[in-house]
């Protein structure tokens, strides 16, 4: 038997709850082997963003080839892109190795306000990267700057946005209720043959850094264990709601702290 293998292709986040660090280890958590190419490096802890420095797209190239010439990658979790140039690089790699799943996390803005994407690389994000996705999973507002449009308010809005998100090449979106209000955050699963709303209990804590890149990278982590796509998005919204409801188990930084990735193996909380 050999391990399922996933890509994340992201940026790093040196406090470790977000970013390929939060991806790798939510591979690990559902028992995928996790492989990284780094797009970006931040300056970063649990209070915010203080600096970034790109990783030229060459490079970003050199490390593409570099695993998927040499591991079987059954899946790939797109997240910070950073600008333009990097996001064509990724974009050519998809076309040329042409993996099964991918999974794109437009990420634009952090959860602290710092701008993560340029903005003359939001329309190379569109064009280039969403049409390979079989996934993207924006939040609320992330949804509306793909499309130029308001934050939708209402039901209704998030899944006419959602399928417009669809006319733009992608297989499928998962537009994620966590900026939303009430008691239940809402995930609407948007496909060409409709619209799966998955709820989960809101829960008040301030630990939810990273929670998108985990969200994200657990849907990846499924498909490549073979999972359907909804099967995966299931399983990651519930390993997500379990990872925030355990997150002030951890204590770290004295900021937004990140999620428990782990928690299932923290048999002190059973």
């Amino acid at each position: 038997m050999t391990i399922p293998i996933a890509l994340t292709i992201a940026g790093s986040d040196s406090s470790g709850g977000a970013g390929l660090q939060a991806d790798l280890k939510t591979f690990a958590a559902f028992g995928v082997y996790g492989a990284s190419v780094v797009t970006a490096l931040t300056a970063q802890n649990t209070r915010g963003v203080s600096g970034i420095h790109h990783v030229p797209a060459d490079f970003v190239t050199a490390q593409l080839d570099a695993v998927f010439g040499d591991l079987d990658v059954g899946a790939v979790k797109i997240g910070m892109v950073a600008d333009a140039a990097v996001t064509d690089a990724i974009a050519d790699g998809l076309l040329h190795w042409s993996p099964a799943h991918v999974v794109l996390d437009p990420v634009m803005v952090a959860t602290s306000g710092a701008r993560l994407l340029e903005r003359d690389a939001v329309e190379a994000l569109r064009s280039g990267l969403v049409p390979r996705a079989q996934l993207i999973t924006p939040n609320l507002p992330e949804a509306a700057g793909l499309l130029d449009e308001a934050v939708a308010e209402s039901e209704s809005d998030i899944v006419r946005q959602g399928r417009r998100l669809l006319t733009l090449g992608c297989a499928a979106v998962l537009i994620k209720g966590g900026h939303g209000r009430g008691a239940e955050s809402i995930d609407y699963l948007v496909t060409h043959d409709g619209v799966l709303a998955l709820a989960a209990p809101r829960i008040a804590t301030k630990n939810t850094h990273g929670t998108g890149c985990s969200l994200s990278s657990a849907i990846a982590a499924g498909l490549a264990r073979g999972d359907d796509m909804e099967t995966a998005v299931r399983g990651a919204k519930a390993y997500i709601t379990e990872a925030i409801a355990a997150a002030d188990r951890l204590g770290v930084g004295h900021g937004h702290g990140p999620i428990h990735h782990f928690h299932r193996l923290d048999h002190d909380h059973d």
